[in-house]
């Protein structure tokens, strides 16, 4: 079977050859080479050079860059800008709102070291911000781009899935594009009800997308918002999100498609808080040593049918750990699969920069000897 017919066979519930070895090599790809990271530019043709690293080491794809499917117009009298600065002497990225009711504006700084491009100016820092916020998301067009799809599809072939990413929920536009973490929190209790107004209005928006997606060539759906049961709790799920998921993996698999969702912190609760939305697969799962249950104990909150897929923690691909504690921890992953086949091995999140490119090879033999089934 090839990496592609696996992933689906998997997603069918038909037990593969072979669990699927599937990573997200982007992060470390875009370091290892010194290439440039652009986050102001569409990638809506195929980086034929990640797509070959990928083949190289035997890898399946499955995660574009950025956004791939899909467009976004705003109303008429909304001005989005995004616009690079050099802020003392270091690269930033600022995306900006202007509105008849005011502006708004986040910004990320390039950091070397981890060659990202983390927030550091919050957009939304009032209830003002909020609503201009909710002015400009509530109010999204959105347009198929299905042809750049096709042409990832085309050029990634056997060789994987590509996954159709959705974005972010409206919760999750707050903790992890708008406010963060720390201030989204605060404004659950400081502002319940602008913040409940604006999680109904931006939710019913993003729907129109679910809608747009399900007529899409896509056969699976990335979704998330970064879940970590420490952030967002079963019960801050339930309240705040739990309702769109429900209902957008309804239409989805209304659809014909399936629905992974990405689970890259805390797992306990959290898998379990995401299989009972209906979702068919949790992407990005980090087990121990990183993360805080074992390859067994992210099964057995999983349930039967929940596919996991994941495996290494990002600290063990580098040069600084043991390739011992590597090799275990693959090892440990695949030896699930024994009990239930709903299992991918793949990265928790992403191949980490400085990873070692021993180990990605490394992995994937380990897989063609215990992912035998």
């Amino acid at each position: 079977m090839s990496i592609r017919e696996r992933v689906i066979s998997v997603f069918a519930g038909i037990k593969p050859d072979v669990v699927p070895f599937i990573l997200d090599l982007s992060h470390w790809y875009y370091h290892h080479y010194n290439l440039s990271w652009d986050l102001t530019m569409p990638y809506n043709k195929p980086d034929y050079g990640l797509l070959e690293i990928h083949k190289k080491f035997r890898a399946g794809f499955y995660i574009p860059i950025l956004t791939v499917g899909w467009k976004i117009e705003y109303k008429s009298d909304i001005n989005c800008s995004v616009f690079k600065q050099y802020v003392d002497g270091v690269p930033t990225i600022v995306w900006k709102y202007e509105t008849p009711m005011g502006t708004i504006q986040r910004r990320r700084r390039w950091e070397q070291k981890s060659y990202s491009w983390p927030i550091y100016e919050w957009g939304v820092k009032n209830k003002n911000d909020l609503k201009i916020l909710q002015y400009c998301l509530e109010g999204r067009i959105f347009h198929p781009d299905f042809e750049s799809y096709n042409m990832w599809n085309e050029a990634v072939g056997e060789n994987g899935v590509v996954y159709m990413p959705f974005g972010y929920s409206a919760m999750g536009q707050l903790l992890n594009v708008w406010m963060g973490v720390e201030n989204t929190i605060y404004a659950t209790f400081d502002m319940e009800k602008e913040v409940m107004e604006f999680i109904t209005s931006v939710n019913e928006n993003n729907l129109k997308l679910v809608d747009l997606l399900c007529e899409s060539p896509a056969e699976i759906i990335l979704m998330g918002d970064n879940f970590s049961s420490d952030i967002q709790s079963p019960e801050f799920f339930n309240k705040w999100s739990k309702q769109f998921y429900v209902e957008a993996i309804r239409r989805f698999h209304n659809a014909g498609k399936k629905v992974a969702v990405h689970i890259d912190g805390r797992l306990k609760n959290a898998i379990s808080m995401i299989a009972k939305t209906g979702a068919d697969c949790g992407d990005a799962i980090t087990p121990a040593p990183m993360g805080d249950l074992s390859p067994l104990e992210c099964r057995k909150e999983a349930g039967e049918n929940f596919i996991l897929s994941g495996g290494v923690a990002p600290d063990l691909w580098l040069p600084t750990v043991q390739v011992k504690n590597f090799e275990q921890a693959v090892i440990d992953w695949l030896s699930t699969a024994k009990e239930n086949f709903r299992i991918f091995a793949a990265a928790g999140d992403q191949v980490p920069p400085g990873a070692e490119e021993r180990r990605i090879s490394l992995m994937r033999e380990l897989v063609e000897i215990y992912g035998k089934y």
